[in-house]
């Protein structure tokens, strides 16, 4: 097994592990077992926990926001598919909220490497937001921010498309206040 095929292994276990239980919650050691890679290649790849917890993050984040991306550059109402694409991740079984600030609630301002990869993930969602929404929008930029995040709260409590729906009536509320279209 090869540094690469380590960090894989290592990088999927965490993440199964660090979403599902808590990061504080899972050793290095069950990380190690679970990924199958042997203790001195796990300490040679991230010799830390705090360097693996923000490589899981790094990567999270990447493909998350890569998926959302992805579904509101195919649509004709890009700030809907924003809520769309929120209520399917809301209903998938494994929907534990939001891993970024799931890591922050654990970690607090604790490790910096971790607290970076959080900050920039909210500043990547907050400028996408703002390219939905138009320039010289950025009050209605943060609005949208605080729906999704509170949508992403809310439906950590109570899982289902429903937080997602109520949050996509808010911003088609605030759409039509702001003179933009409704969301149907």
């Amino acid at each position: 097994m090869d540094d690469e095929e380590a960090r894989t292994r290592l990088l999927d276990a965490a993440e199964a592990l660090f979403y599902a239980e808590g990061i504080q919650a899972v050793g290095m050691d069950r990380i190690r077992t679970e990924s199958g890679v042997p203790l001195k290649r796990l300490y040679k790849v991230f010799p830390a926990k705090e360097a693996l917890v923000t490589a899981y993050l790094e990567r999270r984040d990447r493909r998350w926001t890569a998926s959302l991306r992805g579904a509101v550059a195919d649509s004709a109402d890009p700030v809907e598919a924003v809520f769309d694409w929120l209520a399917q991740w809301f209903s998938e079984p494994d929907f534990r909220g939001c891993a970024f600030l799931n890591a922050y609630g654990e970690l607090g301002t604790g490790p910096a490497g971790v607290l970076d990869v959080v900050r920039r993930h909210k500043t990547e969602l907050r400028d996408l937001l703002a390219e939905l929404a138009g320039p010289g929008r950025e009050e209605l930029a943060d609005q949208l921010l605080i729906l999704v995040e509170g949508a992403t709260v809310v439906a950590t409590l109570t899982p289902g498309p429903e937080p997602a729906h109520r949050a996509r009536e808010a911003a088609s509320a605030l759409l039509a206040r702001e003179g933009g279209h409704a969301i149907d």
